[in-house]
Order: structure tokens, then C-alpha cells, then sequence
């Protein structure tokens, strides 16, 4: 398991478009699927990564939590599901019923959405704010597998909090650090490795 922070893409940046499946209703997410939003929570994740295992239950409070505060969340996995099958897209639609996500998992087959988000790890956050502007990417608290720190969401919702009430979250963000993404051969990014 190779261990990788979050490439920290500059604050600022406009949100990447995409439109990929929800492996729950087949549906195709897109930007505009949350135009009516506030804010915009994209997450990269997986189902098998011992990070992702750590928080997905404060993950799927997040979506509730949130639910109906202006806080758009779609999660994405693009790791290589021939060889993580784990990650395969009816293994995530599995996931994402047993943890009662409210909001989409989508499955990067291609793994470009990744690579125009810089993704790099599992979880990976990216929150943008009402123009679509990168205004977080970084750590959902300090809590990591084995170091005893409660897993509470905090610099993650910190964040989330001040975008919907039109605050700049503290530009000194701490990387997400968990399982590198998974690229099918050929398809590793520069900023891999």
C-alpha cells in the first residue's frame, strides 16, 4: 500500500467539468448536476483502501449532515478495477448502499476526471465554492488509521462552513494522506510518483 498525500492543486482554480455514471441509478453526474448549489464537494475515494474504510462512515454523516444546506457531494472512484476488483463499479454500488450515501458515487473508467482533478490519493477533497473555484483541498481531520485521533470531519467541515457563508477557508491546508490511486498501466499521471 503506497502512501500519498493530496497534490494541494492551487486554491482558486476553476472546477474541472465531468460526466460519469452513478453506479447506484446509472444516471450521468455532471457540474451542472449541482448548479443549484451553493458549494460543490468533489471526493476521490475507493471502497478497498484502509483510509477510505477509516472515514467512510463520517463521509456518509457528511452527506447528511449537509443535505439541504446548499452543499452539492458527488464521490468518485477511478482506481483500476480489473485489478482491484473491490473497486469495480457494482462493489462501489455496494458500497455506497450499505453506508446510505445520499449523494452519488460515480466510477472514472477513463481515470481523466482523476488526472484534470490532480487527484492523487483516496480520500482526496476538493470543495469549490458558488463560482466553482477551488476554496479547499486537503485533509478531512488527523485522523489516520492507527493513530488514535478521532475521526470528526472537522478541517474538512471548518471549510465547508465558511464557503456557504461566503468565508474564505485558511489558504494553509494540510494534504489528504491515504492509498495512492490506483492507475491502470499507461495511464499514470506526471504528477504520480
Amino acid at each position: 500500500m503506497a502512501r500519498t498525500e493530496s497534490t494541494m492543486l492551487e486554491l482558486g482554480i476553476p472546477a474541472p467539468d465531468f460526466a460519469l455514471p452513478d453506479v447506484v441509478t446509472g444516471n450521468i453526474i455532471s457540474l451542472s448536476s449541482f448548479a443549484h448549489e451553493k458549494a460543490l464537494l468533489v471526493m476521490f475515494i475507493c471502497r478497498h483502501c484502509p483510509y477510505v474504510k477509516h472515514v467512510e462512515v463520517e463521509l456518509a454523516k457528511i452527506g447528511l449532515d449537509y443535505k439541504g444546506q446548499g452543499l452539492g457531494i458527488v464521490a468518485i472512484s477511478a482506481n483500476d478495477a480489473a485489478a482491484y476488483p473491490d473497486d469495480s463499479p457494482a462493489s462501489l454500488k455496494e458500497m455506497a448502499e450499505t453506508l446510505g450515501f445520499v449523494f452519488p458515487l460515480c466510477y472514472d473508467e477513463t481515470q481523466k476526471v482523476a488526472q484534470a482533478y490532480t487527484a492523487a490519493c483516496t480520500p482526496d477533497f476538493f470543495l469549490f465554492d458558488s463560482d466553482r473555484k477551488l476554496a479547499y483541498r486537503g485533509q478531512l481531520d488527523e485522523s489516520r488509521p492507527r493513530n488514535d485521533a478521532p475521526v470528526t470531519g472537522k478541517d474538512l467541515r471548518a471549510a465547508i462552513d465558511q464557503v456557504l457563508a461566503d468565508q474564505i477557508p485558511d489558504p494553509h491546508q494540510i494534504p489528504s494522506l491515504g492509498c495512492n490511486i490506483k492507475w491502470i498501466p499507461g495511464n499514470e499521471p506526471d504528477y504520480y510518483g
